[in-house]
């Protein structure tokens, strides 16, 4: 079980995550409680905690603050942000601290079992990979490799929406589906996979319209428009630097 620390100013959230999630079900156990920033690095200085799930606006000292104290320290846990605002500076902040998810009250069931299913997994990885270096500490915060983003919560809501929504699939709604702001999304999801959110969008049209060429019984700007392009000599480019053909060679290659 990793030990958790839940820090919020208000009492009512501190007993309502505290005592209502099925923590033990994820793998964690509520070691303790902060009501504020200050309480919570005293906490965190007396007691080994693995995680703290901290608000960002308490009095005496900030989650930023803490986040911004731990990092500096190299001894941070693992932080898990809860804001009732969608402030774009603080969440820019956040990653600079090494926090790894940003969560919007009121919180939602869902959203936190995912959130900490990943992070349990993650966890669980550099665990392992610690004892099989001979105990060496695997990194954490921005530099951990990017194919953790294939895990991370929101990331996996990003890849969802845009596999759903391929043919009008945009950064906007991306933001929109994970009710975060259009440009930190940008920020976030290069930073978690390596790639520009509009290469993986574009991977994907590209990858489905080579699925569509490969079955048959679409002329290429029937595919086009199914990828959400509206211009068919667009398309044409996109797929050429994508797999070397243009959609006529490439289904010639097949023999259709």
């Amino acid at each position: 079980m990793y030990k958790l620390l839940i820090a919020d100013d208000e009492a009512e959230i501190r007993h309502g995550l505290g005592n209502y999630f099925p923590w033990d079900e994820l793998g964690f156990v509520v070691d303790g409680f902060a009501q504020n920033g200050l309480e919570a690095l005293e906490y965190i200085g007396c007691h080994s905690v693995d995680v703290l799930l901290c608000d960002v606006s308490m009095p005496v000292m900030t989650g930023i603050e803490v986040a911004e104290y731990l990092h500096k320290q190299k001894t941070s846990p693992r932080i898990v942000f809860l804001s009732a605002h969608r402030d774009f500076d603080a969440a820019c902040r956040a990653m600079e601290f090494g926090v790894r998810s940003y969560i919007l009250k009121p919180t939602r069931y869902q959203e936190l079992k995912e959130i900490f299913m990943a992070l349990k997994k993650t966890m669980d990885l550099e665990l392992q990979a610690a004892e099989e270096g001979g105990g060496s500490q695997a990194k954490s915060g921005p530099d951990f490799p990017v194919a953790e983003g294939a895990d991370d919560p929101i990331i996996m809501r990003i890849m969802r929406y845009i596999e759903e929504n391929c043919s009008e699939a945009s950064l906007e709604g991306s933001a929109l589906a994970v009710r975060m702001n259009p440009t930190y999304v940008s920020k976030y999801f290069k930073q978690k996979t390596g790639i520009n959110f509009s290469e993986y969008l574009n991977d994907v049209r590209m990858t489905r319209a080579a699925d569509m060429l490969e079955q048959g019984g679409c002329r290429t700007y029937e595919v086009s428009e199914a990828v959400g392009y509206q211009n068919p000599k667009n398309f044409t480019r996109s797929f050429k630097r994508r797999f070397g053909k243009t959609p006529r060679e490439f289904r010639q290659g097949l023999g259709l």
